[in-house]
């Protein structure tokens, strides 16, 4: 990912839900060096936003409803969440909640793609989103996996108005000229209950280092670390109740 900020219609913040709110505090600190910190108030419900240094990075949540899976879940920055989500409904996609107000923050959606991967919108108030990209424990590129990319394609390009290269090997996602995050598509190698979505990946100094301290933390490593021809060297993981995310080596950027 090439930016260094917040900008419409990219991704601005990504944040966990989870069932256990203070194990993932003290994996993901561990991991990458976060200092979380949970808002006292009763009706953020726990809402912990982790830090790097006096950068938010990332948000953890408890889950707030029954049906909510344990992930990580991306936001893609928006001028109007009751606008993105008339866009989203036009072009096949699903309102699943929202628009709602966050204190002065600013306004939260949650959508469906037409494929069913679920993704999140935000109206910026007083907060913007992720004051760090592409830095060692940030947020550094996206991925959409879904079975259908011509029609998540058609949804993205139309909602978004994103670019898209595409490349048959790897398609990729971007603005004005800036990419941040790319497609893969699902194939029968991917379990048929594993839904479409969208993964996050963060930048770490060692790929190599950041899977084995996932593993002695009780998480999981799905992708043994690999690196791509012409690109990063990568690896997927787990965390210990079930959120999949990738990492990267922030040195080969996203």
């Amino acid at each position: 990912m090439r930016q260094s900020a917040p900008v419409t219609g990219g991704p601005c913040w990504v944040e966990l839900g989870t069932t256990d709110p203070e194990s993932a505090r003290r994996f993901y600190t561990r991991l990458f060096g976060w200092r979380p910190e949970t808002d006292p108030r009763q009706e953020p419900g726990g809402y912990t936003v982790a830090y790097l240094g006096d950068a938010a990075v990332a948000g953890l949540a408890p889950l707030y409803q029954r049906s909510q899976p344990v992930a990580w879940n991306v936001s893609f920055a928006v001028a109007d969440a009751e606008a993105a989500l008339r866009a989203v409904e036009a072009a096949g996609g699903q309102p699943l909640f929202g628009p709602t107000e966050v204190f002065d923050a600013g306004r939260f959606a949650v959508a469906a793609d037409p494929t069913g991967a679920v993704f999140q919108l935000w109206q910026a108030g007083a907060f913007p989103g992720a004051g760090a990209f592409n830095v060692p424990g940030s947020l550094g590129w996206v991925e959409l996996l879904t079975r259908a990319p011509r029609q998540a394609v058609s949804f993205y390009t139309t909602v978004f108005g994103w670019s898209v290269d595409a490349s048959p090997r790897y398609p990729q996602w971007g603005i004005d000229g800036a990419d941040f995050g790319g497609m893969v598509t699902m194939d029968d190698k991917f379990p048929h209950e594993v839904p479409a979505h969208w993964l996050p990946y963060f930048a770490v100094d060692d790929v190599d280092d950041a899977a084995v301290t996932t593993t002695t933390a009780q998480g999981t490593v799905l992708m043994e670390p690999v690196s791509h021809p012409e690109g990063p060297r990568i690896a997927v993981l787990r965390d210990p109740q079930g959120a999949m995310f990738g990492v990267y080596r922030a040195a080969d950027g996203g």
